[in-house]
């Protein structure tokens, strides 16, 4: 992780270097007012804040709440991306989150480096204080892309006076969290899922990566067309394309230029596999004469789909010169 942390008096100076000495995983850049610089600081300049904002995942005030805040607040912009910011008086007595507490770990960072400075975290946002589940903490903290940001806020809204209705498409694995119970219908509910379907009226999907697409493409196939086989793909089959968490084919093709752009696009990792790797893996598949004579295996798309999956769930389909399989891992929602 990424921080900065910024200190405005020397008693807040050793504040920061206790708070960057407690090795939490963090690689800082530190800055304080130019009268108090040493080695280890940079001085503070009006730049500083909003470099520090853009490029940081985590911000640390050490001081008031109110320096944190005035710095802040022309920079602040969303809460799905803007960095955790945590404020800590220069004593380091106690240690509060001010901006992301949830899906930027703002609350769970406090608590980590309350501990670490035998501080006081002050946790204010309501789920937290009310022991509910906090739906965009536990996405975050599981992979999982929250299908809509009004839906969070809806559902984090209701949780605080009445049970949630969740549905799982994976196997839940001990006890649901305060808040939440089982249920398949109602106004508001949660569904976790790599589908696009929607049991409540109100549904929030939390969508984990656990597919994996394997493709076959003609040599010089365009990434329009691929995209457009892909889409097509997903779109007949119900499901989400952000629950792909890779792709795969057959390693003649890891210079094709149009599966490459495609991949890099969508921001997925692809792997390539020899004729060989593939041929090992088991399971029946759809056989061509024409794909073994060219590439010495008989089907590319469903085996490289399966290379670290279980199970296919869309099977070999061509379209526009592209041969396109899904297959799923296994996953398990643990809340505890």
């Amino acid at each position: 992780m990424k921080g900065a942390i910024f200190a405005f008096s020397r008693q807040g100076c050793q504040t920061a270097r206790n708070i960057m000495a407690a090795c939490l995983g963090v690689t800082w850049q530190s800055y304080t007012m130019e009268r108090f610089c040493e080695a280890d600081f940079a001085p503070i300049t009006p730049k500083c804040y909003g470099d520090c904002f853009a490029s940081s995942e985590l911000l640390v005030f050490v001081g008031s709440c109110g320096i944190a805040v005035r710095k802040i607040a022309p920079f602040v912009h969303d809460k799905r991306t803007d960095p955790a910011v945590i404020c800590v008086d220069e004593l380091g007595t106690f240690v509060i989150p001010l901006l992301s507490g949830h899906i930027g770990g703002a609350n769970a960072f406090a608590r980590k480096l309350a501990d670490s400075l035998h501080a006081t975290p002050v946790i204010t946002t309501a789920t937290d204080i009310n022991r509910k589940f906090s739906v965009d903490t536990w996405a975050t903290e599981n992979g999982c892309t929250i299908s809509s940001m009004k839906l969070a806020k809806a559902v984090s809204a209701a949780i605080l006076e009445r049970d949630i209705p969740l549905k799982s498409d994976f196997p839940v694995v001990g006890s649901l969290p305060n808040g939440v119970i089982f249920g398949e219908t109602g106004n508001l509910g949660i569904y976790l899922t790599a589908t696009n379907a929607e049991p409540f009226e109100n549904t929030l999907r939390l969508i984990p990566k656990v597919l994996h697409l394997g493709i076959g493409c003609r040599r010089g196939t365009e990434k329009e067309a691929i995209e457009r086989a892909v889409t097509q793909v997903f779109k007949e089959n119900g499901l989400d394309f952000r629950a792909v968490q890779s792709a795969a084919s057959i390693d003649l093709k890891k210079d094709e230029e149009g599966l490459l752009s495609f991949c890099e696009e969508q921001n997925i990792p692809i792997r390539f596999y020899s004729a060989v790797e593939l041929e090992a893996v088991p399971g029946e598949f759809t056989p061509s004469p024409f794909v073994r004579k060219v590439t010495g295996v008989d089907n590319v798309c469903e085996r490289a789909a399966l290379i670290g999956a279980d199970h296919l769930i869309v099977k070999k389909t061509a379209c526009h010169g592209v041969t396109v399989a899904v297959a799923t891992e296994k996953w398990e929602v643990h809340f505890g």
